[in-house]
């Protein structure tokens, strides 16, 4: 049974403490820390969240006392899983992460299964971010090699992104979503995601009504969760104007901003564009409404009320040649 369990037990999340201050010991080497003067809060939950990591980490190290044996493979023979879980890692985090392996060694074994088509190559379970951190490096990954099923695997890389404090909502909606096109169960989703059905069925809706091309170009917004990303949604679906926000995004002030930027700098300019859309009256000096005007990034819409001013809109018409001339002799275009 404890081999069973190892599915669940290392996460990325995990990396930059164990990394850190592992010495001897091949797992969970922790040597005692010396404490910063800091608030009873800030202590406590310093403790707990190591606390968590520590014994995370001293599972693993038990069971691979008891007999799964850790080996080294060349990163160049190991392939990512067939199923994406992340929208990119920020580069400081990677750097980082790189740079505690090459002072303390990897002292948390990535999870990767025999190629299912390939002879020879491997595929990751869980652990890429160590895994392209060795390759940055260069020399071996450290890695557990278990035969896994398809199904196991994505239990496997689900169970440990459950783990992550650093994914996101949408990334593990992605990830979902992912998985129920490529024919899995929703039981076995849910049992990889750690959700229950309706918390996978609004996972999965929000994806569906939102353009892949969106939310790959605004990223995981780790701090942004469902209740946002169905706003998001919303605001595009009455608008109709996924062409209007793909404009946007490509400006350099959205493509320079952080991911939570990104996304709320969408919702601001979908959320004007509603505002523009919606028909202004215009008030005559008597005070009737023969006209409403519409606004939106394509041009403006003049709405002749035929009740309140019957024959304006002929009248206007008419004189269109001479307002023209006026407007260009004003514009000095």
């Amino acid at each position: 049974m404890a081999r069973k369990n190892l599915i669940g037990i290392s996460d990325d999340s995990i990396d930059a403490d164990v990394e850190r201050v592992a010495t001897d010991r091949p797992i969970a080497g922790l040597n005692a820390a010396t404490r910063s003067p800091t608030t009873v809060g800030g202590i406590t939950r310093s403790l707990s969240n190591i606390t968590q990591k520590v014994e995370r980490a001293q599972e693993l190290e038990r069971q691979l006392a008891e007999g799964l044996a850790v080996v080294e493979l060349d990163p160049a023979l190991v392939d990512a899983s067939f199923v994406a879980d992340r929208l990119g890692v920020a580069a400081d985090a990677q750097l980082s992460l790189a740079a505690q392996i090459r002072e303390h060694g990897q002292q948390v074994p990535i999870l990767v299964r025999p190629h299912p088509t390939a002879d020879g190559r491997y595929q990751v379970a869980y652990g890429h971010r160590r895994l392209a951190a060795a390759r940055e490096i260069g020399g071996k990954v450290r890695a557990v090699v278990r035969d896994l099923n398809d199904e196991q695997l994505v239990v496997s890389q689900g169970q440990e992104n459950n783990a992550r404090a650093d994914l996101s909502f949408i990334e593990r909606s992605l990830f979902a979503t992912r998985l129920e096109d490529r024919g899995f169960s929703r039981e076995i989703i849910m049992s990889a995601l750690g959700v229950d059905k309706a918390a996978l069925s609004k996972m999965i809706t929000v994806i569906r009504r939102l353009p892949i091309t969106i939310i790959e170009a605004i990223g995981p917004a780790p701090s942004i969760g469902r209740r946002r990303w169905f706003e998001l949604a919303e605001l595009l679906d009455p608008t109709g104007k996924p062409e209007a926000a793909s404009t946007f995004m490509q400006g350099k002030k959205f493509q320079e901003a952080t991911s939570d930027q990104r996304f709320d700098a969408l919702c601001a300019y979908l959320s004007a564009s509603r505002v523009r859309a919606k028909a202004i009256p215009w008030v005559a000096p008597d005070r009737t409404t023969p006209v409403r005007i519409r606004e939106t990034d394509s041009g403006t819409t003049l709405a002749f009320s035929t009740k309140a001013a019957p024959g304006f809109a002929d009248f206007v018409r008419q004189r269109l040649k001479s307002l023209y001339l006026e407007y260009q002799e004003e514009t000095g275009d």
